[in-house]
């Protein structure tokens, strides 16, 4: 399985393709249905966001609650395609990746395309296996969101497949 540093930089992401299992190493954002609504609505608003996109991750996760000794509770992927709405707007706005479970739209597809993104797919039912892989989590915004708040995540030896590479080429074509 190939290690992948987070941020990731453009000539990685050209690199990647359709079926490869990768591990991500670094840093990502944790972000669901209101997240993506929230952001979205403040690019039409043209107002700031709460963070740069340029570079960044999105991981579509609402964690469980944390028992203790643990960093975070169960962290599996959520059902991508209820993000694909706003995904296009927010990879024009710089994010690169996102992170979830099943396909995508063609509008998401087409701007992963003509970006350079990519799109991974975790693994449903992991959620266990996912919490050990987190090293560190912060809430940087929209708290009032309780678990679905905009969360910053250190992982590690995070698996993923590559779904859909910059290219367009898709596991679920």
């Amino acid at each position: 399985m190939r290690k992948i540093q987070l941020p990731l930089d453009q000539q990685t992401i050209e690199t990647l393709k359709a079926y490869e299992q990768v591990s991500l190493n670094g840093t990502v954002l944790v972000g669901r249905d209101q997240v993506h609504q929230r952001l979205y609505t403040l690019l039409e608003a043209n107002q700031p966001l709460p963070i740069p996109l340029e570079g960044q991750v999105m991981y579509y996760m609402g964690p469980a609650a944390t028992p203790e000794g643990m960093v975070i509770g169960s962290s599996g992927p959520t059902t991508s395609a209820r993000m694909d709405p706003f995904t296009p707007a927010l990879m024009e706005a710089g994010l690169v990746a996102t992170i979830g479970k099943g396909p995508r739209s063609f509008s998401v597809v087409e701007a992963i395309s003509r970006l350079k993104g990519v799109y991974f797919v975790a693994f449903g039912g992991c959620g266990a296996l996912y919490a050990t892989k987190v090293l560190a989590k912060e809430t940087i915004a929209f708290k009032e969101l309780g678990p679905e708040a905009l969360i910053r995540l250190e992982i590690a030896d995070f698996p993923v497949i590559v779904g859909i590479d910059s290219r367009g080429n898709s596991v679920f074509d």
